[in-house]
């Protein structure tokens, strides 16, 4: 019996640089010095443009950092599982200098989303504010004066005559905090962020946006981890959006997209080792019977203790899977306080939902047998896995600046410590990408 063997795979030669012509090297050489522009660099100092060969290279760097991201994925942390696609910028390059259509490229190479434009839009309007000084620092002492100056820097509507409550209220919004018209001390903590603050986690969410694809599914759930809040889109357009309960601190949900395949409707808790082991074992097998845990024997562990399904459930009455390296998923809770906080980052990682049955008959709605039966299936009381007709696309993403439709900036708070990181990650990249670009010969 004969075999084929298949002919040997001939590497491809790769493609040259191009060659540019005098107006194409001014072009670029000006493009490259707006690095500021797109949230690449705080550093105002211009750097010495490259020239020849070098320049086209430091073209290259810049064309990948704005298409999928300025930090080396080797860089990343592994709870952040967003992993932007593969991009040669060469042949793009090449084309764009041999049909002289280098503007049109250049405009390409940025995310395609009116979240990622609003977002530059608020850099600059920012970088202003730090180029005129910043904002005083105020205290509990201030006079409502210099409250009203203060909010009139980030916020164009403040006028001298609207009562200041008004005012304290549309900031207390835009940060994400009760709105309760009074300067206190979360609120105080928000005003007097540095503008440096602010500019590095529009930094941050403006390279978040670069590791996403170039299109997000048209339907899809996106959790923001920062602000707690869960978003459904059809036809790329929200159609309802409920709070959440995300990872606290010591605890974070991490960054990732997967796809809901499945509901498990009156799902047990099998408590992952780490928490039986931190919180659960030290209470003593007892209290753990009293409390209606079971203790189940398993080759691989020993034991592992398990929360039978019920109305007490950690998990609720839905638990909504999808596939990820960390465990995680979206399920239901029997503990609905925490949903009328303005603090909801208080999870061990998964997500806790505030209408968890709405978002399951969204979920199942094209399937005639499941529509509107989820309530039915859970009060049956029986667990059961349900395949949903067609799964849904999740990301979980890390948003803590963003714009309104108006344009005005919001922000939360940086629970996790990932925007100051990567900002620092944003501009020692840049720094290192300089230096190789003026290193570079000819």
């Amino acid at each position: 019996m004969s075999t084929t063997v298949p002919p040997p795979v001939v590497p491809t030669a790769p493609l040259p640089l191009p060659k540019l012509s005098s107006a194409q090297t001014a072009f670029l050489t000006e493009w490259l010095a707006g690095g500021a522009d797109q949230g690449l660099t705080q550093a105002k100092e211009k750097a010495a443009a490259p020239k020849g060969d070098a320049l086209v290279r430091a073209v290259l760097d810049r064309a990948s950092a704005l298409y999928r991201g300025r930090v080396d994925t080797a860089d990343f942390l592994e709870v952040w599982a967003l992993r932007p696609a593969a991009y040669d910028p060469l042949p793009g390059l090449t084309q764009a200098a041999q049909a002289d259509r280098l503007a049109q490229w250049t405009a390409s190479l940025t995310p395609r989303y009116a979240g990622y434009e609003a977002l530059k839009s608020g850099l600059a309007k920012y970088e202003d504010i730090r180029d005129a000084g910043g904002w005083p620092v105020l205290s509990a002492e201030s006079t409502p004066q210099a409250i009203r100056a203060r909010l009139s820097i980030e916020d164009s509507s403040v006028t001298p005559d609207e009562p200041l409550t008004a005012a304290i209220q549309r900031a207390q919004r835009r940060y994400g905090l009760n709105p309760d018209g009074r300067i206190g001390g979360r609120t105080l903590g928000e005003l007097n962020v540095p503008v440096r603050e602010r500019i590095g986690s529009i930094m941050a969410n403006m390279e978040r946006w670069r590791w996403l694809p170039r299109s997000l599914p048209v339907n899809r759930v996106q959790v923001n981890i920062a602000a707690a809040v869960l978003t459904v889109f059809e036809g790329d357009a929200p159609v309802t959006s409920m709070r959440a309960v995300t990872g606290s601190p010591t605890n974070q949900t991490p960054m990732l997209t997967s796809n809901i395949h499945s509901i498990v409707v009156n799902p047990p808790w099998n408590v992952p080792s780490s928490i039986a082991k931190r919180e659960l074992w030290p209470k003593g097998r007892a209290a753990l019977a009293r409390e209606g845990y079971k203790i189940v024997g398993t080759p691989e562990t020993g034991e592992r203790i398990v929360q039978p399904a019920g109305p007490n459930s950690a998990l609720g009455r839905l638990k909504f899977d999808f596939d990820n390296p960390f465990a995680v998923y979206l399920h239901d809770t029997p503990a609905r306080a925490k949903f009328a906080s303005y603090d909801r980052l208080a999870s061990h990682g998964c997500i806790r939902l505030e209408k968890p049955v709405p978002l399951a008959e969204l979920m199942v709605q094209s399937d005639p047998a499941l529509a509107g039966q989820v309530q039915t299936l859970i009060d049956k009381g029986k667990t059961q896995r349900v395949q949903l007709p067609k799964q849904v696309a999740v990301y979980l993403l890390y948003w803590t600046a963003f714009a309104s439709s108006n344009g005005t900036m919001n922000f939360r708070a940086d629970p996790y410590g990932w925007d100051k990181l990567l900002a620092e990650k944003i501009e020692s990249s840049s720094r290192r990408a300089a230096t190789i670009a003026i290193a570079s010969k000819d």
